[in-house]
């Protein structure tokens, strides 16, 4: 195959799967080089003494993101990657007994929410509308395009929404747009915790986040019928099956350049060429290690980072009926729980996520017992003294579950493995943790996350939760999308 159809996809996550998919599809020769010895990145799993874990991202939404890529290669996504869709997205819980439990439908969800907790039913369903319209008028265009390209803002769609920019809410928080909409600070909470989904809090992001509920009330939420695994492990087979080849155990120790163009890349003392190479590595690790161009990574830390994640993966020697696959317990003080990850701490009321995914697979736990993935929501690695601020955590976890589910679940927990923001660098190579590279704490702040297609290297490309559009698996996924676009353009 003629040198110029050849690509080098660093790193095997999610990104660099649909990545290496998309341009196979198209012709191309593609080499995918992964340091470690599996595919996946953040979206992994762990087995524990009979109990199976999603190691990473454990909300699936917006699945046509994946099914695309089956259909891409003429392959039946339904045959090929079949997925449940939730009629139960999520469950909540306050310290004072409130109980909540969301839905697929908004119907239901604005009768629950006023139910509970006072809010008028018009109010929800108009909450649930807006955050609707802020998708049709903006996220289509923004997150399926590059930002960093002139073609892109004279689009018509674009410069619809320019005009208007007002039901954006630029100017306004998230938290202070849903104090104008709600009355119970519980519902306001509910709502504020959407700024998590990629690493923000919501008393400093702006408004425009309130379309990140209708990723999951509009679209709704689904599981993989073998857990968030299977994502990885699908795209894997078929990324195999048509025809890109896996370096695994190979770390790729230089992107070789000449005269700020892409020639491939050097493997130990091994030169590979490439006519077009892909980092699905952060961005910053890319600039430091692959680059050497540390002036360049230096510009991506002046960046308000994103939050990280402590995870607890527990296998519970007990099944709770009141639990499903999504479950939150909620801090009393979700304002200070923010202020505190904002100074490098955590709080000693922090806002508990369980994850269940023993619920809807039951082959994930032993009978009668569950695997629980346990997180909250910490501060990047900034040099923190880690150990026994995790075991603080620990017990306030435990002291939050207990109190919430009225018992004691310390004998239940018969193995542990734990993941922290110092783990997930080192594992995932994401830089001091951040699970979402920069934050999203500015209006700007999707125009200064790095873009897909480099500015100072021809035919060097990013992809993945660092860069444009930004984490999880829906936006990585777009990543790629965008960039197999920016390379056949």
């Amino acid at each position: 195959m003629s040198q110029n159809k050849k690509v080098v996809v660093i790193g095997a996550g999610v990104a660099g799967l649909a990545s290496a998919i998309r341009l196979k599809a198209r012709g191309y020769e593609v080499h995918v080089f992964e340091a470690s010895s599996q595919a996946g990145g953040k979206l992994n799993q762990l087995t524990l003494n009979g109990y199976r874990f999603d190691t990473g991202p454990s909300l699936f939404t917006m699945p046509q993101y994946v099914t695309e890529l089956f259909e891409l290669v003429g392959k039946d996504s339904k045959v090929n990657f079949p997925y449940l869709s939730l009629d139960v997205i999520c469950k909540y819980w306050w310290d004072d007994g409130t109980e909540l439990t969301m839905t697929n439908n908004n119907q239901t969800n604005a009768k629950s929410i006023s139910a509970a907790l006072g809010e008028k039913e018009a109010n929800v369903l108009a909450y649930f509308k807006r955050s609707e319209q802020k998708y049709n008028l903006t996220g289509k265009t923004f997150l399926e395009n590059s930002l960093h390209r002139l073609k892109t803002w004279l689009t018509k769609d674009v410069l619809k929404a320019l005009m208007q920019l007002n039901q954006l809410d630029l100017l306004s928080t998230m938290h202070g747009l849903n104090a104008k909409y709600f009355k119970n600070i519980k519902t306001i909470q509910l709502f504020d915790r959407y700024a998590t989904y990629n690493g923000s809090n919501p008393y400093k992001a702006p408004g425009m986040l309130q379309i990140i509920p209708h990723f999951e009330y509009g679209f709704g939420a689904h599981l993989p019928v073998r857990g968030m695994y299977q994502i990885t492990e699908s795209l894997y087979q078929l990324a195999v099956e048509n025809g890109v080849t896996f370096h695994f155990n190979n770390k790729v120790d230089e992107i070789v350049t000449r005269n700020k163009t892409v020639k491939g890349i050097r493997v130990g003392d091994e030169l590979i060429s490439a006519n077009l190479v892909i980092s699905n590595m952060d961005a910053y690790f890319t600039y430091k290690h692959l680059l050497n161009r540390e002036d360049k990574a230096q510009q991506i830390t002046k960046q308000e980072r994103s939050s990280s994640a402590l995870i607890f993966y527990w296998g519970i020697n007990k099944s709770f009926n009141e639990l499903d696959l999504h479950n939150i317990f909620f801090s009393e003080d979700y304002k200070q729980e923010f202020e505190l990850i904002a100074q490098g701490e955590i709080s000693e009321d922090p806002t508990v996520y369980i994850n269940i995914t023993s619920k809807y697979v039951p082959g994930d736990a032993p009978v009668g017992c569950e695997n629980w993935f346990v997180m909250i929501n910490v501060p990047h690695n900034s040099g923190q003294n880690w150990d026994p601020m995790i075991q603080k955590a620990k017990q306030s976890i435990i002291k939050k579950i207990n109190h919430v589910l009225k018992t004691d679940i310390t004998n239940l927990i018969v193995c542990e493995e734990v993941l922290d923001p110092r783990s997930i660098e080192s594992k995932t190579m994401s830089y001091t943790g951040s699970l979402y590279g920069t934050s999203s704490n500015s209006k700007f702040a999707a125009f200064a996350r790095h873009a897909n297609k480099s500015e100072e290297y021809e035919k060097l490309y990013f992809v993945g939760g660092s860069v444009h559009p930004g984490g999880g698996v829906p936006l990585c996924l777009l990543s790629a999308k965008i960039v197999d676009e920016l390379i056949n353009e």
